[in-house]
């Protein structure tokens, strides 16, 4: 049923033409301008080249155009991005298990179970989302646990934030994983207490010693998922994404759909690693290509894992956890030498980089490395959670460009605090602080490892609270954003993070047509109506990719 679905919608897709001379008006409509400064509007003229013409303001000439378009007076807003997603992780986590809303292990073993039992014919049973800290378990879970779901094939689940995995006994026996195997550096094989046994935990470059066991997509369920991928992130407003740990597969998937006129989604690539960078590529960053809708900018590396894995690499140990200090995932000559590579190339690093000293190694590198290349370079860190405060004003040097996703501070909030203790958070997602530094800001939502919804996105920018309103007033509140560089982040700096300003990113002449048509107007609302926020339409180019009704 899905696949015929899903045909049908790139055959629907394919047939949609886009509009010559079309004037959308009765609209009240926003975008943030070359200033910085947010311009209203009420009408939008869009050309034939899928480029806004002009925008009209009250009072103004309606010009003649072949189509116009009643906007029914709903707000519009230029098309959000999300500056740092996992396009093909958002589309194979549609089509596949789900736990991040289990609230318990039990809960998420009935789940598995329940799934496993309605795809008998699947080989592997794959998922992600589980979250031992959300569960109150207060460890991690174990193969056995697994096998009371599902014991008759291999099993093996991603931890909510990609940077571990749970595999059950099949899957183990699958992967060739014993007690005699060890663990690779940059990652960690869990063990059963008191022996040598693994538990079936595997966390960061760990995983790969599952990964090479499962069964690589077929080109065909690639681009499957990736149309699902574009219709999950259309439908909450979403027309562009920098998508982080692109590889040449998934490369290939945005050009079939380039090809057959059926990607509909911008995408800014960044490389998984500097190998998958020059084979996609080559010696330099690809051209635009699609109308602006497919890139190869740089590359993504990673220097330590996440704080709920305890992977993320710290300059003391945790708080919760004595003796770790995380596990560095690069080291610092490897990290130099592939800066300096992507510089030779004008290809953009984007630097993973969670704790304190993963922070200040990437800190410390760009400072040594942007001396010998000066220039635009936008040297990007993706994460930037919690650096020591001595580091902080760092981030206003280079043009470095602080790449968060502010719902993180709000599912890690509770987790940074054990992680850390209470005296270890003064640099802990520091949004306002970095701006008031010189600092630049590019917002995302990472998913799949948390909702895609940059209108949540916006709430917790701007409030610090999650959607119960806890804690009150907002946890570290100096550091909220107001609502305009809430909206820039999600879109005009979002765009430049990725060199992507004067195409899209704003609504303003000369630019792509990319914009959205919702119920709230993001500057006025209330966080509990910007978070309930309905997309009625959401226009790529100048063209209709999604609408609600």
């Amino acid at each position: 049923m899905k696949l015929k679905f899903l045909t049908a919608l790139l055959a629907c897709t394919m047939a949609t033409p886009a509009f010559a001379d079309v004037l959308i008006d009765n609209v009240e409509g926003l975008t943030i301008d070359e200033e910085g400064d947010v311009k209203r509007f009420t009408g939008i003229v869009i050309g034939d080249d899928g480029k806004i013409v002009q925008l009209l303001e009250r009072g103004d000439k309606k010009p003649q155009t072949d189509y116009r378009e009643d906007g029914q007076g709903r707000v519009m807003i230029p098309g959000l991005i999300d500056a740092h997603a996992h396009v093909m992780g958002v589309g194979i986590g549609a089509l596949t298990l789900d736990l991040s809303d289990t609230r318990s292990l039990d809960e998420a073993l009935a789940k598995i179970a329940a799934f496993a039992a309605e795809n008998e014919a699947r080989p592997w049973i794959l998922g992600r989302g589980w979250n031992q800290e959300q569960w109150g378990l207060g460890r991690f879970p174990t193969a056995a646990e697994l096998d009371r779901a599902v014991s008759d094939r291999p099993v093996y689940l991603q931890r909510v934030d990609g940077h571990a995995g749970w595999a059950n006994t099949l899957a183990l026996q699958a992967a060739g994983v014993t007690a005699e195997t060890k663990s690779p550096e940059g990652g960690r094989i869990e063990r059963l207490a008191g022996s040598q046994e693994p538990s079936g935990v595997f966390v960061d470059a760990a995983e790969e010693l599952m990964n090479r066991a499962i069964p690589a997509p077929r080109p065909v369920e690639r681009d499957l998922a990736f149309a699902e991928a574009q219709k999950v992130l259309h439908r909450q407003g979403i027309t562009a994404v920098a998508d982080m740990g692109t590889t040449i597969e998934d490369w290939q998937a945005f050009r079939r759909a380039g090809d057959r006129g059926t990607l509909t989604l911008r995408i800014m690539s960044y490389a998984a690693g500097p190998d998958q960078m020059e084979l996609i590529a080559g010696s330099r960053p690809s051209p635009w290509l699609y109308d602006d809708k497919l890139r190869m900018n740089g590359v993504k590396l990673y220097l330590d894992g996440a704080l709920g894995s305890r992977g993320a690499w710290l300059k003391q140990p945790y708080a919760d956890d004595p003796g770790n200090t995380g596990l560095p995932l690069t080291s610092p000559a490897k990290l130099r030498n592939i800066l300096v590579r992507a510089a030779q190339g004008d290809f953009q690093p984007a630097i993973h980089a969670i704790g304190t000293a993963a922070n200040a190694e990437a800190l410390n590198a760009i400072s040594e490395i942007a001396e010998s290349f000066p220039g635009d370079r936008r040297w990007r860190i993706e994460h930037v959670q919690i650096v020591d405060p001595v580091d902080l004003p760092k981030l206003g040097q280079n043009g470095i460009i602080a790449s968060m996703q502010p719902v993180h501070q709000i599912s890690d909030r509770l987790m940074a605090e054990a992680r850390l203790g209470p005296n270890r958070l003064d640099g802990a997602y520091a949004w306002n602080t970095i701006l008031g530094l010189g600092g630049k800001l590019a917002f995302g939502s990472d998913a799949p490892v948390e909702s895609a919804d940059p209108f949540a996105g916006m709430a917790a920018a701007t409030t610090r609270m999650d959607a119960n309103g806890e804690p009150f007033g907002g946890w570290r509140p100096q550091d909220r954003v107001n609502r305009e560089q809430a909206l820039a982040g999600f879109t005009a700096w979002a765009a430049y993070a990725g060199f992507a300003e004067g195409r899209f990113g704003r609504l303003l002449p000369g630019e792509r047509a990319d914009f959205v048509l919702v119920d709230t107007d993001p500057l006025m609302a209330t966080p509990a109506q910007l978070r309930a926020t309905k997309v009625f339409e959401t226009w790529v180019g100048g063209r209709k990719v999604y609408d609600a009704d």
